[in-house]
């Protein structure tokens, strides 16, 4: 179930509030200029889809998201528990950083935490299936994909290296908890 949990940067234990409502969350993301929306899928979609299937099923939203932001390229990407390189692909963004372009991702099916860190305040987001989150170039914020991540996301580009992780130094995203999965609304 989609969450977010507002944080204090200096209390990572005790969140301000937390809500499941995703008109609630679009809302207050909104305020930080997150975009935040839910998508259906136009037809069902199998387990192991091709990402031309999976694209298919969503082409209306992504057109109209590529129109409105002049995106050059869309593809899927997709991580199961069992991936070899699960530990590496996790570190890669654990720790605070920003991208000089949108960072977009929509959950065709599974989840993944983004945390992102805004003035004194760290906003917690559980993305789940038909969740699409678009952090703006320059947030600071980490992406938690959890020790056995699995999830299939479509994933929107205007650079080649524009998601590429620059890194701020900081130690914050080691002092909030670790994605361990769904919660399943907790």
């Amino acid at each position: 179930m989609t969450r977010l949990r507002l944080f204090s940067e200096s209390d990572p234990v005790t969140p301000e509030y937390a809500s499941y409502d995703p008109d609630f969350i679009a809302t207050e993301l909104q305020k930080i200029g997150v975009l935040f929306e839910r998508w259906k899928a136009n037809k069902p979609i199998e387990a192991g889809a091709s990402p031309e299937e999976v694209m298919d099923a969503y082409r209306a939203d992504i057109d109209r998201l590529v129109a409105e932001r002049g995106f050059k390229s869309v593809d899927v990407v997709s991580i199961a528990p069992d991936n070899p390189k699960r530990e590496e692909m996790r570190a890669k963004f654990l720790d605070e950083h920003y991208h000089k372009e949108d960072e977009v991702r929509f959950f065709v099916a599974g989840s993944g935490l983004f945390t992102l860190h805004v003035g004194d305040k760290v906003y917690e987001i559980e993305c789940v299936k038909d969740d699409l989150i678009a952090v703006p170039d320059g947030a600071t914020h980490w992406f938690d994909m959890g020790p056995e991540p699995q999830f299939v996301a479509i994933r929107f580009f205007t650079e080649p290296d524009g998601w590429v992780g620059h890194f701020t130094g900081t130690t914050i995203a080691k002092e909030f908890p670790r994605y361990n999965g769904l919660t399943q609304g907790e």
